[in-house]
């Protein structure tokens, strides 16, 4: 199984202050806890801040959630930030769903012992307990770098290819692209501070 947690508000609200925002909130399979009360006290709390909100269940599968948005794609049109209230892989999936929008998640994925499911994925998350897609533009460095680097991409890629698996785009180069197309390559300088691996399963 898999848990999430809500961010700390105090991480969430540099980046989100004075923005218009729609929100995507993942109910969760059987296989996700999800803290609905505390989620709902976060959204509450962001007032008139948000100009839409879809709640739905498996926000990880791509094709559903392309459903939803285009449902939803006159509020998300107005909004100048997506939030996602979901595990890693369902912030990543509405994040490569809306590539022109800055997409923040609002939870930290946790591991926990036990059945992972069975939902078919583009997306992977290593259920870290601290999630960086918020500064990396939504790709997961530590999923999806072969080395697990959290501060840019090693001197061994190539032409954008990954120096381990030269047949897989390098992630970093990904970030860096997405990054610069959405004008928030200062956010890179917010990757300073040490990870805490003692709360995640990838060492």
């Amino acid at each position: 199984m898999l848990a999430v947690q809500i961010k700390a508000e105090q991480e969430i609200a540099p980046l989100i202050s004075s923005k218009k925002l729609f929100i995507f909130e993942c109910l969760g399979c059987r296989d996700v806890y999800y803290p609905v009360e505390e989620a709902e006290q976060f959204i509450a709390g962001l007032k008139e801040g948000v100009v839409g909100k879809a709640s739905l269940d498996y926000l990880c599968h791509r094709e559903f959630t392309h459903e939803y948005i285009k449902a939803y794609a006159s509020e998300i049109e107005k909004a100048q930030v997506i939030l996602v209230f979901s595990c890693g892989v369902g912030a990543q999936v509405v994040s490569s769903l809306l590539e022109d929008k800055i997409v923040y998640t609002c939870c930290d994925t946790l591991y926990l012992n036990g059945f992972q499911g069975l939902t078919v994925q583009e997306f992977d998350c290593d259920q870290c307990g601290e999630c960086y897609l918020n500064y990396t533009g939504g790709l997961c460095p530590i999923a999806r770098c072969s080395k697990h680097l959290l501060n840019g991409p090693c001197g061994g890629s190539q032409d954008g290819k990954c120096e381990v698996d030269p047949d897989i785009p390098c992630v970093w180069q990904q970030i860096v692209d997405r990054l610069a197309k959405l004008g928030q390559l200062d956010t890179l300088e917010r990757l300073g501070t040490a990870k805490n691996w003692n709360v995640s399963p990838v060492s």
